[in-house]
């Protein structure tokens, strides 16, 4: 019994000897060895071998993995340019306007349409893949089975369960650790250049670590437009781990409501450290207090750039939905960035009525790997004569343009609310206005 107890703590002192040694110090510096990029190589061309094998391949054009938003095939364009290009291919009514009881054919398909498949729905469930990429949530369409299939499909869970799954979680634990320690023990230093440098060191560092324990590989472009201190940095939401994938290339200060157990342990470790700007419950319904806070800080320029998510919600990946204006009324400079995740690798979209977060980030342990996009735009301004809801809409639709995401301008929390009565008159008077269309002939 001593024999098996002296050779499982020397295959543990192995285990951790390795993580440290292969992954955690080049974390800490920011240089890779290539384990990463060899592990994604293999990843990529054994899905591309055993997929394309097996499965009937997606046209050329698509590449191995591709999103299908949705049932529904629709054009591209707005309701109001259908209807006119309906019209004029029709001759012009004498008398009435432009208005014929054909129209109500077209009202009535685009009604039923969106009963089937509205825009809103489809945005907070997983999207779907042409091709199995070997993990549990596959097409709904998908019917083939085979035995070599199945074969491969379990091999890739011992491979996720028994064997990534440990080294993540592994690291996942050492990561916040580090984190709780490393900015509690950076807290009680004096303020100073040395306590900056040293809390954004500790951060920055801490978040790589986490960061590989989800096997990411990340692609940073244009790094010249990264967000500077004064500054608020906005960018589209997918998932809580969106803030790693973002803080693994510099250091934010982060907004939020206040929070109890492991959540609050660690922000009351950061903000020792770092002048993070957190609320309380009731404080959080209070907009004018928030606003003097968030202009507080941007307005001294040796604070961090505050990283805001103005969808307030996480959409699935797909699309980026209205953002909340909260953040563009403070009058700072707003340094847009798009992320889009690769899904042939794993589903980075949190679906918070389905799963808990731990739920989730097991669900991120356990997928092959974490591979995503980040674009960093050029800092935009509010312009004269623009209000706060056009500066945001401005700012989602460069934002979506960039990530390739459709753009949206329904409101995120539809997603357990219902629609406002303002906004339905809204529609009411639009669609007015598109059954009447152009009525001077009347006159």
């Amino acid at each position: 019994m001593e024999d098996f107890w002296s050779l499982a703590l020397w295959a543990l002192e192995i285990w951790l000897y390795l993580i440290v040694g292969l992954i955690m110090v080049p974390a800490m510096f920011g240089f890779s060895l290539g384990i990463s990029e060899t592990y994604m190589t293999i990843l990529v061309k054994t899905l591309e071998v055993l997929l394309c094998s097996f499965c009937a391949p997606p046209p050329p054009s698509q590449g191995l993995c591709v999103c299908v938003l949705g049932l529904i095939q629709r054009e591209d364009g707005s309701m109001e340019e259908e209807l006119e290009e309906l019209r004029r291919s029709r001759p012009k009514p004498p008398v009435g306007g432009d208005f014929t009881l054909s129209d109500s054919f077209y009202f009535t398909r685009r009604g039923i349409e969106s009963i089937v498949e509205d825009e809103v729905t489809q945005r907070f469930s997983s999207e779907e893949l042409v091709l199995w990429n070997l993990l549990t949530r596959t097409n709904n369409d998908f019917q083939f089975i085979s035995v070599r299939l199945t074969l491969v499909y379990s091999l890739g869970i011992v491979i996720r369960y028994f064997i990534l799954a440990p080294l993540r979680i592994t690291l996942a634990c050492i990561g916040l650790t580090w984190l709780v320690i490393g900015t509690s023990a950076v807290g009680f230093l004096p303020n100073s250049r040395m306590k900056f440098w040293l809390s954004e060191w500790v951060h920055v560092m801490c978040y790589r670590i986490c960061a590989r324990g989800l096997s990411a590989t990340i692609r940073y472009h244009n790094r010249e437009n990264k967000p500077q201190k004064g500054g608020i940095c906005v960018a589209n939401h997918t998932s809580p781990i969106d803030i790693v994938i973002l803080c693994n290339d510099g250091c934010y200060a982060m907004v939020g409501q206040v929070h109890g157990g492991l959540m609050g342990v660690l922000q009351r470790a950061m903000v020792r450290s770092c002048p993070h700007v957190w609320f309380e419950r009731a404080e959080m319904k209070d907009r004018h207090l928030v606003t003097k806070r968030l202009k507080d800080h941007v307005n001294d320029k040796t604070k961090l750039p505050i990283l805001i998510f103005p969808e307030g919600t996480c959409v699935n990946n797909t699309s980026v939905m209205m953002f909340k204006k909260g953040s563009f009324e403070i009058g700072a400079t707003i340094y847009p960035v798009a992320i889009k995740y690769d899904p042939q690798f794993g589903d980075a979209f949190w679906n918070s009525s389905k799963y808990s977060m731990v739920s989730y980030l097991l669900r991120m342990m356990t997928s092959w790997a974490l591979v995503c996009n980040v674009w960093y735009l050029p800092a935009m301004h509010q312009q004269e004569g623009e209000d706060a809801v056009q500066f945001a809409n401005r700012v989602k639709s460069v934002i979506a343009h960039q990530g390739g995401l459709v753009d949206l301008q329904w409101d995120g929390g539809l997603k357990r609310a219902k629609v406002k009565e303002s906004f339905k008159e809204e529609q009411q008077k639009q669609y007015s206005s598109m059954v009447v269309g152009d009525d001077s002939s009347s006159d």
